[in-house]
């Protein structure tokens, strides 16, 4: 389920797709999982081959911390991404990690993603008219 607020209250809520393995932490590129954290909306997608997609900013610091303590980035991409989202912007997708992890449209009929955030065609629509770029977003399984 998605909740969208406004002032500190649920005005919206939205049922989801996710992840083919939908319960376990993303940990790296292709494990078909979704990421659990606090991330920002860091750009807006009209053109989505998923109708219309938000992107989001994985991957956040825990999950760089995690992929350098366990090798699998270097420091060098570790700080990139820190930097990045230091200044609100698309941390590096192309890590061992994974990256281009969307909030999208084409269906919330069951968990087949590659880790993003499926909504219906019509949410996705109302979501992406209603929140601006930076917009915080939180996952939570």
């Amino acid at each position: 389920m998605l909740q969208l607020y406004s002032n500190g209250r649920v005005v919206r809520t939205y049922r989801v797709a996710l992840g083919l393995s939908p319960v376990e932490d993303k940990i790296r590129a292709g494990d078909r999982r979704t990421p659990e954290g606090d991330f920002y909306i860091c750009m807006k997608n009209s053109h989505s081959q998923f109708y219309l997609s938000l992107e989001l900013s994985y991957p956040n610091q825990k999950h760089a911390e995690r992929g350098l303590r366990d090798g699998l980035i270097t420091r060098g991409q570790y700080n990139q991404i820190v930097s990045a989202l230091t200044r609100k912007r698309v941390p590096p997708q192309n890590t061992r990690l994974g990256g281009e992890l969307f909030i999208h449209g084409n269906g919330s009929q069951g968990d087949w993603t590659w880790g993003c955030v499926a909504l219906d065609d019509m949410d996705v629509r109302e979501l992406f008219d209603a929140v601006p770029v930076g917009t915080p977003v939180s996952i939570r399984h």
